[in-house]
């Protein structure tokens, strides 16, 4: 019984260690509606942690936390450097967002939320929609995100898509001296809700662009947006995208796809999009830097949407929403001004600016501290 025991602690102890810089991570199961589901809270230092909800068929529940433990961690980050009172939170569902979403099972995910009584905030991510969260809303106040018609404020890849605008523009003028994006040539990994934005707006701006998606329609529609722009459309293979040869690759689907394989394949001067954790370990932003390849970090670039989501709990205003978005571009340069200055690359400039405003918070954290923060305009 005694060895049964320190095995018991022992095993418990994997467990904390593996989740060791998070605060909270709680697992989800309803059967009858076929809710699997994690939610991780990182750090609340700032407040309560504020993340959307991702849904894909993981192929196992180890693969869903590693991810979403990569996401909530990243939104600690993401909040802090957007100058946002909230923590980092994200969720994950597992299951195949074209085939196993049910009101059901949002609303029993809704029921989960609610039980954190205020702890974490979400709404959409990846394989999720606002009309999702529709039905999240009858069991819990603490969703942002939602449409309009609802009280939220509306669609949130469009303050993202122009987040990652901002940060291409900033990036060009330290690169080239000009904001300008016409002439250049920007290769887009996936045209989903906010890689579609940006490569619309890019064709636009007169730019060339050379995409990828899984999703053929979703290529021929942005083929026949170039038609009255002086912008070129070139579709490749999935893997293809790696091997271009262009001024910026602009990575707009999932997280990782930076890593030992491909990140030797890149021919550009920058990298700057929108996916969650391009990078799929720290190391390979220093590969990059030494390969000569600009880094935006990504939770820089890509706040647009959770500035508005985050704005949306105050009560939505859409020139405070672009104020903030607009910011991107000063503290990109800002970032990258400080990382040249210091030989250091631009994740750790990043992640500097990010600890110094979460240990200040730490320093002010408080009774009377805590007493005086904004209250937020829940929906009844």
């Amino acid at each position: 019984m005694k060895q049964q025991l320190e095995n018991n602690v022992a095993v418990d102890h994997d467990i904390f260690q593996k989740f060791s810089g998070h605060e909270q991570v709680v697992f989800c199961n309803e059967p009858a509606s076929g809710l699997q589901a994690i939610i991780a809270i990182h750090n609340t230092t700032l407040g309560p942690a504020l993340g959307g909800t991702r849904m894909r068929p993981y192929e196992s529940v180890d693969e869903a936390l590693e991810d979403v433990l990569r996401l909530s961690e990243g939104m600690t980050y993401k909040c802090a450097a957007a100058d946002l009172d909230f923590g980092g939170g994200k969720a994950v569902i597992i299951g195949d967002p074209n085939e196993a979403k049910s009101a059901a099972l949002f609303r029993a995910f809704g029921q989960y939320i609610d039980s954190l009584n205020g702890r974490f905030y979400t709404g959409t991510d990846m394989g999720t929609t606002m009309d999702d969260f529709v039905h999240t809303i009858k069991e819990t106040n603490f969703i942002n995100g939602v449409p309009e018609a609802f009280g939220g404020s509306g669609d949130s890849s469009i303050p993202t898509a122009q987040g990652v605008i901002y940060g291409l523009k900033a990036t060009n003028t330290f690169l080239s001296g000009s904001d300008s994006l016409a002439g250049k040539c920007y290769a887009i990994q996936g045209l989903g809700k906010v890689g579609f934005k940006i490569a619309e707006h890019l064709l636009q701006a007169g730019a060339d662009i050379v995409v990828t998606d899984i999703n053929k329609e979703l290529i021929a529609l942005i083929e026949q947006k170039a038609t009255g722009t002086s912008g070129t459309v070139e579709a490749v293979a999935n893997d293809e995208i790696y091997n271009i040869e262009a001024d910026f690759f602009v990575p707009c689907a999932l997280g990782g796809i930076i890593n030992d394989f491909t990140v030797e394949k890149l021919r550009v001067h920058a990298v700057v999009g929108s996916a969650n954790n391009q990078l799929r370990e720290a190391r390979h932003g220093k590969i990059l830097h030494d390969k000569g390849i600009l880094y935006a970090p990504d939770y820089i670039v890509n706040a647009g949407g959770l500035i508005q989501v985050a704005d949306e709990l105050y009560g939505s205003n859409k020139e405070r929403v672009l104020a903030k978005t607009k910011a991107i571009y000063n503290s990109l340069v800002e970032i990258y001004k400080e990382a040249n200055m210091e030989y250091i690359t631009t994740v750790e400039a990043a992640n500097r600016k990010c600890e110094k405003r979460l240990e200040e918070q730490r320093r002010r954290s408080n009774f009377f501290a805590r007493s005086r923060r904004p209250k937020w305009n829940i929906r009844e």
